[in-house]
């Protein structure tokens, strides 16, 4: 697990995003024009950025553009990357049932048909794009909190985790408290509205692709920010009463 050790001006943790661009434009343009996002900031990806949405290379490539303007920006691995890894034959899990959990759709957004053989599909696919679904990492800790998508073990130390639990448990954990000692910020299970379970966990995956909305948390000055599916506005709450009780 990596640890940064420089605490940034600013912590921006970003929901799953299953293939859905003009959500994820709309709010990372406000983040900058609006309130002054910069490289002083943090941006975490906590995974699943492709997958059920029609956008997944659009999504990657605006992906890739923000990683060349702030390279420290962080993108964790969700079960969905992991799938498709598995069924392109570069490591992961679960990829048989790949296709039937959104898949296609990624494969569709490239202009492929996911029957190719494994050889044409790695040919044809972006070099670029695959480098980046093979560095992505599992859990990034930073100061009070820990980024991983699906979740952790309870009852496991940060460093025995398993590497499964990381990218797929939900009831083992979404229910239990745990003793590591820092917040858990997670995707994977959608909520109707940002989970705060503290100081366990905060779950920030919103249902984007369900129909529901797309959440940013920032976690130094407690800001949600929102934006609903199709929708054209952000939304900003002020969290900093329920993140920072006393």
């Amino acid at each position: 697990m990596r640890v940064i050790t420089d605490r940034p001006k600013r912590i921006f943790a970003i929901g799953d995003l299953h293939g859905c661009l003009d959500e994820l434009n709309l709010i990372i343009t406000f983040l900058k024009e609006d309130q002054g996002a910069c490289s002083e900031d943090l941006f975490v990806f906590i995974g699943d950025y492709i997958d059920r949405g029609k956008e997944s290379r659009q999504v990657i490539e605006y992906l890739l553009s923000l990683q060349s303007e702030w390279p420290r920006t962080v993108f964790i691995k969700g079960n969905h990357e992991d799938m498709l890894l598995d069924f392109l034959g570069l490591g992961g899990r679960c990829g048989d049932v790949y296709l039937s959990n959104g898949g296609d759709e990624f494969f569709k957004s490239y202009g492929l048909d996911p029957a190719l053989p494994q050889s044409e599909l790695l040919e044809r696919l972006p070099v670029e794009h695959l480098e980046f679904l093979k560095k992505l990492e599992l859990a990034v800790c930073l100061a009070e909190f820990v980024f991983v998508h699906a979740g952790v073990s309870p009852d496991r130390p940060l460093e025995e985790q398993d590497l499964r639990d990381l990218m797929w448990i939900r009831a083992d954990f979404i229910h239990a408290e745990h003793r590591l000692g820092k917040t858990v910020v997670f995707g994977h299970t959608p909520f109707e509205d940002v989970l705060l379970h503290l100081p366990f966990k905060i779950g920030i995956d919103t249902g984007l692709v369900y129909g529901n909305k797309l959440s940013v948390v920032e976690l130094v000055h407690g800001t949600l920010y929102q934006v609903e599916r199709e929708g054209l506005e952000v939304g900003v709450h002020d969290l900093s009463a329920r993140l920072f009780k006393p």
